[in-house]
């Protein structure tokens, strides 16, 4: 069987050096929000070439704390894709704000600009825009939409980690970033993790506080805040990883270039990168009306795949009386599948996987 995503091979890449650093946490003695912590947000930092990172507990609780962050909160709103991971929308509900849904781009899946031009109100109070399988949204014009109407601008970066918009890593858009360092990403830990990013220092101080309780150096509680802490066995790891984050991107752009040449455009469209774009291929998605036949006829010829995402959020039970119709989105999701992609994947499974697609259609 051909795996959809092999995240355990990311161990088997730098085994002795991460079971070194896991090994020396252990020894150590000191688990949550430690020395390594602390060196993985300066190392952060440095990879996005920005001021302040903060590590977190998993990329949700970075759109939540960054909102709160914000002070953004119930009689706000906040203007989200529904074509996201479910967890970008819960961070809102999670604040209290309410969440105003906003159509995609047909050929990119990100959040259009002309929809969210739509949907601002006097109560919007943030923007996030989700870069989403690998590469940016149309930052040029959610930009001149957020500055022109005095509007947060929260990037969601989880599927984009060391990718460019105009010569400059995602990250450096908004007012903070927010990543997701699930196993399964670019840069992934071995367990849940998140980091936000910002330039803004008084930003900065105020997360600090809000992922631990509120507390300051002497642990007195000097806001209301929760317990999201990243711990040192996972930045120890990431530490390790993030040396490799250019080399696996390249290796997954390799494996993207691999699938735009020799699969038959004819019956499917392959993914379109932006101009003044790089993509990192967190996931190779492609379209065909067949999507599920296909899906099934891969799957019975041992190759997995996925779809992100097969029900939109607004399609979810929770927001089904709001009676939101969003055209692109819902037909994406209809359509839409998720190759094997990731830089370990060998030539020999993806030239099967292509041949088992080409043949589909003849």
């Amino acid at each position: 069987m051909i795996n959809f995503t092999e995240p355990y091979h990311s161990y088997n890449q730098d085994k002795k050096n991460l079971e070194k650093a896991i090994t020396k946490v252990l020894k150590d003695g000191s688990y949550i929000l430690g020395k390594n912590v602390k060196l993985f947000e300066k190392n952060f930092s440095r990879y996005l070439n920005i001021k302040y990172s903060v590590a977190v507990a998993n990329g949700t609780d970075a759109i939540h704390l960054g909102l709160k962050a914000l002070n953004i909160g119930k009689g706000d709103e906040v203007i989200v894709p529904s074509h996201t991971a479910i967890g970008t929308v819960y961070a809102v509900e999670m604040v209290g704000a309410k969440v105003v849904f906003a159509d995609i781009e047909k050929n990119f899946f990100t959040i259009d600009p002309e929809s969210i031009k739509k949907k601002i109100t006097k109560k919007t109070k943030a923007i996030i825009c989700v870069h989403l399988y690998g590469q940016s949204c149309d930052l040029n014009e959610i930009i001149k939409i957020s500055e022109k109407n005095k509007i947060n601008l929260i990037e969601d970066c989880s599927q984009a980690h060391g990718a460019f918009y105009n010569n400059k890593k995602l990250g450096n858009f908004g007012i903070l970033s927010c990543f997701s360092l699930y196993p399964t990403k670019n840069l992934g830990a071995f367990g849940d993790a998140g980091i936000i990013s910002t330039n803004n220092k008084k930003i900065a101080n105020k997360l600090e506080l809000l992922r631990q309780y509120g507390w300051n150096n002497k642990r007195e509680s000097q806001l209301i805040g929760i317990n999201s802490r990243m711990d040192e066995i996972q930045a120890a790891v990431l530490n390790v990883k993030i040396k490799k984050l250019n080399i696996n991107n390249n290796k997954r752009k390799k494996v993207a270039a691999t699938y735009n040449k020799h699969l038959n455009t004819y019956n499917v469209q392959i993914p379109e990168i932006r101009n003044n774009n790089d993509h990192v291929f967190y996931l190779y998605v492609i379209r065909c009306k067949q999507r599920n036949k296909l899906k099934q006829f891969l799957k019975k010829n041992g190759v997995n795949t996925g779809i992100h995402y097969l029900k939109p959020v607004h399609k979810e039970k929770v927001y089904l009386n709001k009676k939101i119709i969003l055209q692109e989105t819902e037909k994406a999701s209809k359509e839409i599948l998720s190759l094997p992609c990731y830089p370990e994947l060998k030539l020999k499974d993806q030239k099967k996987v292509i041949y088992l697609i080409n043949s589909f259609f003849k």
